[in-house]
């Protein structure tokens, strides 16, 4: 870093309306220069000490890509045997594999290359598994669906024209179309659960802290999420066995988290399952009446098989979404944008490569941002600016009675169950769409999903039908660290419902 001359020191004091006098300028600067000495001590310490050396591995652009999902693709592995051998999976392209391009979906982030593995690729390798490529994502993860991303958009299996939901958009297609075996996504505020819902696979939210975010791109600590999306609850309760437990590295786990043999546990189940139908997941704005049947229905199979489901009133569900929206758009303005995605204050693993340049690529062309980041850090600058963050206070403070009205009612049940969405796949927006649209179609299916990522609750969206010609998901709620009895029932539910097949991948088992 260069030292600031006299004239930058001076600069930066009106800037900052310090009230330094002309007299003490020449002080302030001799310190100041004096002090930035220490970060050159510490840049040289750690670059002979602490940074990594990039691995060789090597990568192309997808040959064969008609869903937009591939942002590139790869081959790599570390050994032949292990719970996971033989299995491929495609690694959302928020999450670091060294040597591999991560470009998050945006153009402010487009050309770095990773330094270290995240947790979960480290993981994944150990257990035998083959990381195929990375999977595009939305821009830097800020939607819900599947049209932000800089590379185009991701269309879904079960109709081209139509988005796959996101921000894990790639993930769910390659697993909805047979690409690939099992998928890492990441979840803000449903960014799993949603393209599996859309997609009509299986997408596991896991208990906040339960599985290690360390190494991938954040968006705002306390509801940063990673976990697996994959074809059948058994394949993402195998994934979630290799994947979770605590890494020493990440302070959203509480000391010595540790997971379970969770594919063991789901045959665990010793009793008729007493399952909680939340009626305020039924009752959104945009709730499509298509949707809400195909969940009834898939509820009703799981009664006739024995178990007991009965209505519940959650109100404070119906809250979430408005806490969720000042955690999110504060936190990430504060986090994301401001902090160069890693922001401070906190003891664990950064990466300083990918915010320096990541930091100076957006500083560089704001511009760049897509339409929902651009709306994330407008509407979260004017409410700091004017608020200085007392509403983020409130909300995070709200937590506590958001989860304890879950709790509360998870005192009765097993488990608490709703439509993961409200509504089935959209259309994605044409290229020339006006701004309004493109924010609409981003932000419109999140009502259901996002408290969940506020209290940290564990939720599985597992298909329930179709609707129209278009999957329902419907979503499993349980609580914290007892994935596996969400794990549990969602496999209950897909014995009694089946599992479903997109057109396209039918078409290619059938050939």
């Amino acid at each position: 870093m260069e030292l600031p001359s006299r004239a930058v020191v001076e600069d930066l004091a009106d800037e900052l309306r310090l009230g330094i006098t002309a007299e003490d300028l020449d002080v302030y600067h001799g310190a100041t220069s004096g002090l930035l000495g220490s970060w050159a001590v510490v840049d040289d310490l750690y670059d002979h000490e602490a940074a990594p050396t990039v691995p060789t591995r090597e990568w192309s652009e997808p040959a064969d890509n008609p869903l937009g999902a591939w942002y590139v693709t790869t081959q790599i592995a570390d050994r032949a045997d292990g719970p996971l051998a033989g299995r491929r999976v495609a690694i959302k392209d928020n999450v670091a594999v060294a040597g591999i391009p991560l470009m998050n979906g945006s153009e402010t982030v487009r050309g770095f290359v990773p330094n270290a593995d995240a947790t979960v690729v480290t993981r994944l390798l150990a257990a035998g598994a083959t990381i195929a490529g990375k999977a595009v994502c939305e821009d830097l993860c800020f939607s819900g669906a599947s049209h932000t991303s800089k590379t185009g958009p991701v269309r879904n299996p079960w109709d081209r024209d139509r988005t796959s939901g996101g921000s894990s958009s790639g993930s769910a297609t390659l697993i909805a179309s047979g690409a690939v075996d099992l998928a890492i996504g990441g979840d803000q505020g449903g960014s799993i659960r949603i393209p599996a819902s859309f997609c009509g696979v299986v997408g596991h939210k896991p208990t906040f802290g339960l599985v290690p975010y360390t190494g991938a791109f954040p968006i705002e600590q306390s509801i940063d999420h990673l976990g697996p999306i994959a074809p059948t609850v058994a394949d993402a309760a195998a994934m979630l066995t290799v994947i979770a437990g605590a890494d020493g590295k990440d302070p959203r786990q509480p000391t010595g988290v540790t997971g379970k043999d969770y594919v063991t546990e789901l045959d665990q189940l010793d009793h008729g399952l007493r399952i909680g139908v939340v009626t305020e997941g039924f009752d959104q704005a945009n709730s499509d009446p298509g949707v809400n049947a195909v969940v009834r229905q898939a509820i009703e199979s799981l009664t006739a098989a024995g178990h007991v489901a009965e209505d519940v009133s959650i109100p404070w569900h119906k809250h979430g979404a408005a806490i969720w929206d000042v955690i999110s758009v504060e936190g990430a303005t504060w986090q994301m944008v401001q902090g160069n995605a890693y922001g401070l204050n906190w003891k664990g693993t950064y990466d300083p490569d990918q915010m320096a340049y990541y930091g100076r690529r957006w500083r560089h062309d704001p511009s760049a941002f897509s339409e929902t980041v651009k709306l994330v850090a407008l509407g979260g600058t004017y409410a700091l600016r004017n608020g200085y963050g007392a509403s983020y206070a409130k909300a995070r403070n709200l937590e506590g009675t958001l989860a304890a009205a879950y709790d509360a009612v998870l005192e009765s049940y097993d488990v608490l169950v709703m439509p993961t969405l409200p509504i089935t796949a959209s259309l994605i927006p044409p290229p020339d769409a006006p701004v309004g649209e493109v924010i609409a179609r981003a932000l419109e299916m999140v009502s259901n999903t996002a408290p969940l990522n506020v209290t940290g609750h564990p939720a599985c969206s597992i298909p329930a039908g179709l609707s129209d010609g278009l999957p329902v998901g419907l979503m499993v709620v349980g609580k914290k660290y007892d994935d596996a009895g969400v794990l549990r029932a969602a496999h209950a539910f897909e014995r009694a419902l089946g599992t479903l097949t997109a057109p396209q991948h039918q078409k290619e088992l059938t050939a």
